[in-house]
């Protein structure tokens, strides 16, 4: 059993790291510049209809998941003495909490006000919405992006090593 969750948990780490990771550049490289295309209007709506639509549990299990995953990879290759792998699954798991922190401070305080804006065909200035919310909130993405990139990195890292 106990070699099971030595392979199974270092494994789990670096897919649900990839899906972390995924997830921003996708926001990163075409969610983002494919609204930036978009009217004032359009691009509110359907920022909207994205934070409605992205809390779900297939999210949740790997935004959760991904740090407690790798929380206890961290723990496994301490335990049995894999130093190396240790430090750099300690590493990945910084660098998600960091994107963490970034999400909750920054990004989710910018979603909320961006619903709390109202309905957007019911906005009387779709531009300043979206002025308020677009920029800060692309710019905060990239770092998360660079950042669980770096997680991934260091996640097949951990693995890798010994």
């Amino acid at each position: 059993m106990a070699g099971m969750v030595y392979a199974v948990v270092p494994v789990l780490s670096v897919v649900l790291t990839g899906l972390f990771a995924g997830l921003f550049f996708a926001f990163s490289i075409a969610v983002m510049p494919g609204l930036g295309r978009a009217g004032d209007r359009s691009m509110v709506e359907a920022m909207q209809g994205i934070n409605v639509a992205i809390l779900n549990p297939f999210f949740a299990v790997v935004f959760i998941g991904a740090p407690v995953v790798l929380l206890g990879q961290t723990v496994l290759h301490w335990a049995a003495g894999h130093t190396s792998s240790a430090w750099w699954a300690g590493a990945a798991l910084a660098l998600l909490v960091l994107v963490l922190v970034v999400t909750f401070a920054v990004n989710v305080p910018r979603n909320n006000a961006l619903d709390r804006a109202g309905s957007a065909e019911r906005l009387a200035d779709p531009a300043a919405v979206r002025g308020d919310f677009e920029a800060v909130w692309v710019r905060w993405n990239h770092l998360r992006t660079l950042a669980s990139a770096a997680a991934l990195l260091c996640t097949a890292l951990a693995v890798t090593t010994g």
